[in-house]
């Protein structure tokens, strides 16, 4: 069994099944993972193997590639591919079946040609981490990244993120830049090696988006299940609201921004967008960056019989302040109110959102709204839990609690609309 190597194709046999397909890479000296002909992975427990068949003998992996030389159109816009990792940016070495992180503009080149046709592309990768794994510190680091980017010259900014947190960056980086150029996030639900892969049309549409007239910091995912076309999401309005479909990112309490077509690269704007004056390349664009957060600050869930000390231990080791995911129209229970206040008293700056995802919250329809102002909570009309604690986290490193409590509620880069809007995209 120690005789097989990765990227040897073989058949497994156990007592009950038999499978087909080239060794993978494995984590755990007691499973063998191979690649099977329809894309999908299958770890087997050797204790379970009965027999080993070699089919064929695989090729060495080939982890470097030669670099690729990649000329400049002067009719095209210059756009900066930045990866942090996640599944949207990988390739898929077929000697072997494995996957492996893209870092240059050449590997993204080889794997998706398509862009040469859009724009001038630079790539690099800046991290390569898994996003739950992301931290304020990184957001931090992406900034300072774009940065450089727009001061060398790049039209349009791609940022290559996991799924599982890209919500989270997109709204700290919405705070954070502020620049007049498009910066897109851009991730992948099914990795490149998969048939379903939706990492290339995702980083095709994304491209696309870079290239239009507009600011701002936005993110692109599949509009549907198939492969049809992308929609562009503001960064405020945007969260990952499925663990594994295609079109798992929805925007919320407003429609998209846009619905690109990556096949004609045609995009169609579905609402206003920030546009820049003008469609001509400006080589001096602004960009302005702020990079301080409060990372003391804490997001709670209310859920029926919580302990309301958990928020005198975040008030007790010197938490600024908390974002309170409410029910409802932005309630928690009375069981918690000494709790609140006792955080209230100490200082700390307290908000509430509600957790039903659409709509927004009114804290003066019901007694117990109403009891938890007077404790000093402050509502945060239709913004999502996760924007409030990015928000709440840039306005205490910015300002004092006072004008920290004046702005939270206050729509500063789009994170809260006038009307919250319920439509089925």
């Amino acid at each position: 069994m120690n005789d097989y190597n990765i990227g040897d194709l073989i058949t497994v046999k156990t007592e009950n099944t038999i499978y087909t397909g080239t060794i993978m890479p494995s984590l755990d000296e007691n499973i063998i993972v191979i690649k099977m002909k329809n894309g999908y992975n299958i770890g087997i427990s050797k204790n379970k193997i009965k027999s080993i068949e070699l089919i064929k003998k695989g090729e060495k992996p080939k982890y470097k590639l030669p670099p690729l030389k990649i000329g400049k159109k002067n009719d095209l816009k210059n756009i900066s591919i930045l990866s942090t990792g996640g599944t949207v940016a990988s390739r898929v070495d077929y000697n072997t079946g494995a996957v492996h992180p893209v870092f240059t503009a050449g590997d993204l080149i080889r794997t998706i040609p398509e862009l040469l046709n859009i724009a001038n592309i630079k790539g690099r990768a800046i991290l390569n981490i898994l996003s739950e794994n992301m931290t304020p510190s990184y957001w931090k680091m992406i900034a300072e990244e774009i940065k450089k980017e727009i001061e060398n010259g790049a039209d349009g900014i791609v940022i290559a993120h996991g799924t599982d947190t890209m919500h989270y960056t997109a709204a700290a980086l919405s705070f954070m830049v502020d620049a007049d150029i498009p910066i897109v996030l851009v991730g992948a639900q099914r990795s490149s090696d998969r048939p379903s892969s939706d990492a290339a049309l995702n980083l095709i549409s994304a491209v696309i988006a870079c290239t239009q007239p507009i600011k701002g910091v936005y993110v692109v995912m599949h509009g549907e299940s198939g492969d049809t076309f992308c929609y562009l999401h503001e960064g405020v309005k945007v969260r990952k609201s499925h663990s594994s479909r295609r079109d798992a990112f929805k925007s919320i309490n407003n429609i998209p921004v846009a619905k690109i077509n990556p096949f004609t690269k045609e995009i169609e704007y579905l609402r206003e967008s920030k546009k820049v004056k003008g469609n001509e390349r400006n080589n001096d664009k602004k960009i302005n960056i702020n990079t301080i957060l409060e990372e003391k600050v804490a997001l709670i869930k209310i859920y029926p019989g919580i302990d309301g000390s958990i928020i005198n231990y975040y008030v007790d080791n010197g938490y600024k302040g908390i974002v309170i995911e409410g029910t409802g129209l932005g309630h928690a229970p009375e069981t918690i109110f000494e709790n609140i206040k006792y955080a209230t008293d100490k200082g700390v700056l307290v908000a509430m959102t509600t957790q039903t995802i659409n709509g927004r919250i009114n804290m003066n329809v019901y007694s117990n709204g109403r009891e938890l102002q007077k404790l000093g909570v402050i509502g945060c009309e239709d913004m999502l839990p996760e924007v409030a604690l990015v928000k709440m986290m840039y306005l205490l490193g910015n300002y004092d609690t006072e004008k920290a409590k004046e702005l939270i509620n206050k729509n500063l880069v789009g994170e809260i609309t006038e009307i919250s809007r319920f439509d089925s995209y």
